[in-house]
Order: structure tokens, then C-alpha cells, then sequence
């Protein structure tokens, strides 16, 4: 599906989405297609987009984007399957796959696409690079995640392969340049939120009452995905310390099990932990939300002391909640959370000094208002699409071919 006329006036760039259910990344990257200056640029996609009677979710939320050229691809399965099965299908899908990918890089050249954008699953990755061989174009991974021994050849062979590398966050810039990637190659450009979404003005009364939560009792919040190094397993282990001093305090745990982290169920492993430290009845799972607006709005502070958090969209999330956050004094974290102004931060390890600033806090309103308050500002200044779009239109313009736009040139290099 291609309804919309190139202009060859304009910069084109191709998002490369392989994912049929949109994550974090996809997110992200959905927020740079909405926002991107139509003015300057031509914005496409290609996706897998099931079948006609059959989309993907994926294709359903991309096809949801106004001014969007929408190109149908097959990536073949998943670079990340290694078991008989998943080696069988990849042989049998590779021939369509190669296909559509020459396919691809004919729409790249007819279509004035000057710029390919993948996110670092493998799929995209390697695609991205492969398709900035073929045409020309200038090639660049989003990474979302710290680089490590982890990620898997495909990844690595691609992000090694391409013009650039845009990191999530300096503490994923720094990652990638200790593993051998050019520093002149990487460019970090912080995430955003879709600020509307997300309502200081909310009630949160009927989440409260769901889970039975009296009206004054305080109440901490702790979301994200369930696996050992999120800390949800730490915040319980410093809920004791909070229980003593305010014995109605709830914590919700919101997310479920990340079974391809963990083989096993943390949930369940949280739920043995908290038992042991006898604070079983404080604690509540409410398991994935697809309402977590009003969950923030239902908390007083929001803690996730995750080790080594990539960026920490969640943290964004909170803030522009108006709710402080108590998180880690390492990975992303510290350039989304101002340590004194919109939360506090500890040492990752350091449960009582987790549980001194969860009290801190719970202390005092005046302290949380005041938190509240800076870190909706930094929301509405730091965190907007606005910002992220224009961050990545400023690298596209530093490492595209020259093209000129509106009759100006905008002068650019290949990597």
C-alpha cells in the first residue's frame, strides 16, 4: 500500500519495522514518523503487515499515522530463533525474503528514499544495513538497549555495517563506543513520551477502588517488565522499613513475566519473597494494564530501581504524571531523573537507601507536589516528539547525500 506521491523535493526516509506486535522501540519510532516536518521530509515504512483479512497489530497502528507511505515487506522469521524448528522456517522463508528485500530496494531508489532507520532487532538491523549496500542510502540503527556480549551476531555484523548508530541515551552511546563502535558514528538522541496521553488531571479513585486500596492509604507504584535486574524484587525488600512507619502503604506491581528473560516466574519468585519478609498483604500484581495513565494517577511515587536502565520511558511517564520517582544512580537514569528535583536516586544494591528515599517521600507532600511539578516541566521541555524528531532530523542532515529541500540545500555526508 503506497497511496501517497513521493516528492522528490523532499528528503525521503524508510523506517525498516519487522515487528507484527509494536514494543517500546516501535513506539519510539512511531513518535519520529508522526512528528517529522512533512515540510522537509517524505516519511515511509516498510512492515510486516499480515494479510488483507488478517493485519498485524503493527500495521494497524502504522497505517493509524497520517502522511505515511505504507510498503508491505517480508523479513522472514525471526533472527533470534535458534531451536531445529526456527533454523527449518528460516530456510524454507528465506528465498521470499531475499525477494522482497530486492523489492525494497527498488521502492528505496524510485522513491527518492535517502535515509533507512531500523531499530536494533535483528531483522531490522540486518535489513537496514543489507538495503544501505544495495542503494546507497545512508543506513542508521536505533539502539534501545545497553550493547553488550548479548546481543547476537546479526545485530552486531549490522550495527557494524551502517553509516550510524543512534543510541537512546549517552549511557547507550558509551556502551557501544566500549565494544569497538566509532564514537564519530554515534549520536545520542534521548526518547520522548506522546505528552497528551498522559494527564496530571486524571482521577485515579477507580484503580484504588479496584484493588480495595482505602483513600488515604499511600501508595507506590513499580511498572515495567518482570525479570531479576528490574528491581521490582528490591523495592519489596525495602517495603518492610516503609511498613513500619506507614502501615496502610500498598505497592503495586504492574507487568507480567518476561519469559524470554527468565524461564521461570518472577512473579512468583516476588510473591515467596514478600511472604518471607511478612509483607504479603501490602503488595498487589495487577498484572499488564492497558490503563497506566490512571494507574500513575492512583500512586503518590513511582519506583523502578532498574540496574543499568537503558533510558527509562517509564520514568518520562511518570513525570509528566506529576508523581516523583525513585529509581538507580546508573545506566540511563540519571539523564531523565534529576536526583533533588523531579526524584531521588541510590546506589544500585543499596536497599536502605532505597527504602529512606521511598519514606522521604512518603513523608512529605509538599516534597512530592514540588517534585511533581519539575518533572512535568521537564516533560513538556525535554521529553516532547517535538524535540526527539527535530534531534533525529538534525542527524539525518548531517549524514544524508546532500539533497535540497524547498529550494535549500541541505548539505550532508556518508558516514
Amino acid at each position: 500500500m503506497d497511496a501517497l506521491p513521493s516528492n522528490p523535493q523532499k528528503m525521503g526516509v524508510l523506517f525498516i519495522s519487522s515487528a507484527e506486535h509494536p514494543g517500546a522501540d516501535t513506539f519510539i519510532h512511531m513518535l519520529i514518523m508522526r512528528s517529522l516536518d512533512r515540510a522537509r521530509f517524505d516519511v515511509h515504512v516498510a512492515c510486516s503487515a499480515g494479510t488483507p483479512d488478517a493485519r498485524t497489530p503493527g500495521y494497524r497502528a502504522l497505517a493509524a499515522i497520517p502522511n505515511l507511505h505504507l510498503r508491505e515487506a517480508n523479513f522472514g522469521p525471526s533472527l533470534s530463533d535458534r531451536s531445529v524448528a526456527g533454523r527449518a522456517r528460516g530456510l524454507v522463508g528465506a528465498g521470499s525474503a531475499i525477494a522482497s528485500l530486492g523489492a525494497l530496494a527498488r521502492y528505496i531508489r524510485s522513491h527518492n528514499v535517502r535515509v533507512l532507520h531500523s531499530t536494533d532487532r535483528p531483522r531490522d538491523a540486518v535489513a537496514c544495513a543489507v538495503l544501505g549496500t544495495l542503494t546507497g542510502a545512508t543506513s542508521i540503527i536505533h539502539v534501545h538497549l545497553k550493547c553488550a556480549d548479548w546481543m547476537g551476531r546479526p545485530v552486531r555484523w549490522a550495527m557494524g555495517h551502517v553509516d550510524a548508530l543512534i543510541g537512546v541515551s549517552s549511557f547507550v552511546v558509551g556502551s557501544l563506543v566500549e565494544n569497538g563502535y566509532d564514537a564519530a558514528r554515534t549520536h545520542a538522541v534521548l526518547n520522548a513520551v506522546d505528552l497528551p496521553l498522559w494527564n496530571p488531571q486524571l482521577d485515579g479513585t477507580a484503580v484504588r477502588q479496584e484493588f480495595g486500596i482505602p483513600g488515604g492509604a499511600p501508595v507506590i507504584a513499580c511498572a515495567g517488565r518482570m525479570f531479576k535486574g528490574k528491581g521490582q524484587d528490591d523495592v519489596i525488600r525495602a517495603l518492610p522499613a516503609v511498613c513500619r512507619e506507614f502501615p496502610g502503604v500498598r505497592l503495586l506491581i504492574v507487568g507480567r513475566d518476561d519469559r524470554q528473560v527468565m524461564r521461570t516466574s518472577f512473579t512468583a519468585e516476588l510473591k515467596t519473597l514478600a511472604a518471607e519478609l511478612g509483607v504479603s498483604s501490602h503488595v498487589i500484581y495487577t498484572g499488564q494494564r492497558s490503563d497506566m495513565p490512571a494507574v500513575m494517577a492512583a500512586c503518590d511515587v513511582f519506583a523502578l530501581p532498574s540496574q543499568e536502565e537503558p533510558f527509562g520511558l517509564v520514568f518520562v511517564e511518570a513525570m509528566a504524571m506529576k508523581k516523583p520517582v525513585v529509581a538507580l544512580n546508573n545506566g540511563g537514569a540519571p539523564e531523565v531523573v534529576d536526583h533533588g528535583q523531579s526524584g531521588l536516586l541510590s546506589a544500585q544494591g543499596d536497599v536502605d537507601a532505597l527504602a529512606a528515599n521511598l519514606l522521604t517521600l512518603l513523608r512529605d507532600p509538599h516534597l512530592r507536589a514540588r517534585m511533581g511539578e519539575f518533572g512535568r516541566t521537564q516533560a513538556e521541555t525535554r521529553f516532547t516528539a517535538q524535540r526527539l524528531a527535530g534531534d533525529v532530523a538534525r542527524v539525518y542532515r548531517a549524514l544524508a547525500p546532500a539533497v535540497r529541500v524547498d529550494g535549500i540545500a541541505l548539505a550532508g555526508r556518508r558516514a
